[in-house]
């Protein structure tokens, strides 16, 4: 049988906000995080090795124009009329005093096709002045805001150093829902001591939550991370699902997850030399295929057990 629909794919929200193709630049805007420089703690969250998600361009030591207009020239080779979402990627971007944060987001509006913001950050690091200027800049450009939910667990969030709350989260993410600003969140799935049914229930409280978007990807255990080093004493403590265990476990999420809500992504990618576990051997988009061969051999989509 046919499956016409499996989920919602996040480039269907895109190119129903711009009416041209728009690809994200990483910025690394020198921000830290309060869970590093002592405010609630010390090292950053467990499993956290920044190097693994950032481009060799985002260096603190080039300033945000630099950065992106190094990210426009590394594009533009390939799509020369692309336009641009500067992604502030890196630590949490919204840790800082509120105009010295306002400045770096106009700075990097004031680049040349750049069209709008992705400001990536903590749900306890969105203290409502700046989410008011945040609302307000809203009004004249693009502007998203993705927060770090990593779990629905408290106990989980304090095992891996997060610093907040479930709660944090709830708030954060309904305060910048009302503002009108979209919402994305960062879920991990396989951290320690999260079982199948506690993914299905984190799946059902996401769906909750008036969330615009959602990235899923799986527990990587990282060199020189507090956690790989957790992983290296006592492996037993940890669960390293095969790709094809990972491919039904998403499945089994996107089933509880509501159809409005954009999925942005499955997996991410470390880099080879700082990756311990798991290795799959699969490009992004050959993971993508291979879950949506799945979904069509299973005959499910994204909400099937979602009450309507």
């Amino acid at each position: 049988m046919a499956i016409p629909y499996l989920y919602t794919e996040y480039g269907e929200f895109l190119r129903r906000t711009f009416p041209f193709k728009v690809q994200k630049i990483s910025i690394n805007a020198g921000f830290t995080c309060p869970n590093r420089d002592g405010a609630k703690g010390w090292g950053g969250c467990t499993y956290c090795n920044n190097q693994t998600f950032n481009p060799a361009y985002c260096r603190t030591e080039k300033s945000v124009t630099e950065q992106l207009e190094e990210g426009k020239r590394f594009f533009s080779r390939k799509y020369p009329d692309m336009k641009y979402l500067a992604y502030f990627q890196a630590y949490t971007n919204t840790y800082g005093e509120t105009d010295l944060v306002m400045s770096r987001f106009e700075e990097a509006l004031a680049v040349t096709d750049v069209v709008g913001l992705v400001v990536g950050t903590r749900p306890d690091c969105m203290p409502q002045p700046l989410l008011d200027r945040l609302e307000a800049l809203h009004r004249h450009t693009f502007l998203m805001v993705e927060y770090g939910i990593e779990s629905t667990d408290d106990h989980t969030l304090q095992r891996i150093n997060r610093g907040h709350t479930f709660a944090d989260t709830v708030s954060a993410v309904r305060r910048t829902a009302e503002a009108g600003i979209p919402v994305g969140g960062h879920v991990i799935l396989g951290l320690p001591g999260e079982g199948y049914e506690s993914l299905m229930c984190q799946a059902a409280e996401l769906s909750r939550l008036p969330l615009t978007a959602v990235k899923l990807h799986q527990l990587q255990l990282i060199k020189g991370t507090r956690m790989g080093h957790e992983y290296a004493l006592h492996p037993e403590h940890f669960h390293i699902c095969s790709a094809d265990e990972y491919i039904d476990l998403v499945i089994d999420y996107l089933e509880r997850l509501r159809t409005d809500l954009y999925i942005e992504r499955f997996v991410s990618q470390s880099p080879k030399d700082l990756l311990l576990a798991p290795d799959w051997g699969l490009k992004n988009y050959q993971f993508t295929e291979k879950l949506k061969h799945r979904m069509r051999e299973r005959c499910t989509c994204q909400g099937r057990f979602v009450e309507r």
